[in-house]
């Protein structure tokens, strides 16, 4: 994963990394990597955009990029964004931690056309320090995605990515609007949730899903909830949640299994998203279902 980056050695202050957690292999066309940085110098020059946010504690930074440097106080939700190869050079007075998350070209090419962007005609421009909340709710969104125990799955990942793929398309890039009441045809959807209800414990992934709607993942994105009224990762949630209910009538079902059979990734998983969309829990429901 460090192939992103081309370090240069100033003053024998060459930054090291420690990966935290990383989400490599788990979704197609978005990477995100939480760090532990060192102090000292480094230069970066990445092949996909990079869009990175302060984890750690405040810190100065000094950042220089075509020809820019800016110093100033980093903190908590800052953001930088830097596209694919652009030297910038980067030093801390302090260790930090980082999150840095990556777009590949092909997400970013099928995002683009989706919004009627023509990728090779615009330049999104080096952004060294920003206040986004958009980036910002994202970026967190991701952090406790890598960090907990209990992750939603490759659906909610890839949806992220699509969500920040978008968001700094449209204000980083010159965007045209696009139709809102677009809808996926009737046949396309009920393929999809035919595929859904049929491989409900499997971690369906958003490029899977797109394919069989026969458009591209971003494209999908938006139909999809256009369609449904609700973006695809809650549809699945709540299919998974309907599945347990069913399995649940059975008396000699143990929970455990019944969070495995619904594609949750284990008991308190089930419990949690159950709670989340029926108000109630899983034993509770059970007794319900058999008073």
């Amino acid at each position: 994963m460090w192939q992103e980056r081309a370090w240069s050695k100033r003053d024998d202050r060459e930054m090291t990394f420690s990966v935290r957690k990383s989400s490599a292999g788990r979704w197609d066309g978005f990477e995100a990597i939480l760090y532990e940085a060192s102090a000292g110098f480094s230069e970066q020059q990445f092949v996909r955009h990079n869009v990175s946010m302060q984890i750690g504690k405040p810190l100065l930074v000094t950042s220089r990029c075509n020809g820019e440097t800016l110093r100033r106080l980093q903190v908590p939700g800052d953001v930088k964004i830097v596209p694919p190869g652009v030297p910038r050079i980067w030093e801390t007075e302090s260790a930090t931690t980082k999150l840095s998350m990556y777009l590949n070209s092909t997400l970013m090419l099928s995002t683009a056309a989706a919004m009627g962007i023509d990728l090779e005609r615009i330049a999104i421009r080096p952004q060294l320090h920003l206040r986004d909340p958009r980036i910002e709710h994202v970026g967190w969104a991701v952090n406790a995605e890598l960090e907990t125990p209990e992750p939603l799955g490759r659906l909610y990942g890839e949806s992220l990515g699509l969500a920040l793929a978008a968001h700094v398309l449209r204000t980083y890039g010159p965007t045209r609007p696009v139709a809102t009441d677009a809808r996926l045809p009737q046949r396309r959807l009920t393929r999809v949730l035919d595929f859904v209800r049929t491989n409900i414990a499997s971690d369906l992934s958003m490029n899977e899903l797109a394919a069989i709607a026969g458009v591209s993942p971003s494209h999908f994105k938006t139909l999809f909830k256009q369609s449904v009224g609700m973006p695809v990762h809650q549809y699945v949630i709540r299919r998974r949640v309907e599945y347990a209910v069913e399995l649940l009538q059975n008396d000699r079902s143990v929970l455990a299994d019944v969070a495995l059979q619904a594609g949750f990734a284990n008991q308190s998983h089930l419990a949690r998203c159950m709670r989340a969309t029926l108000g109630v829990t899983p034993g509770t429901l059970r007794r319900t279902l058999s008073s």
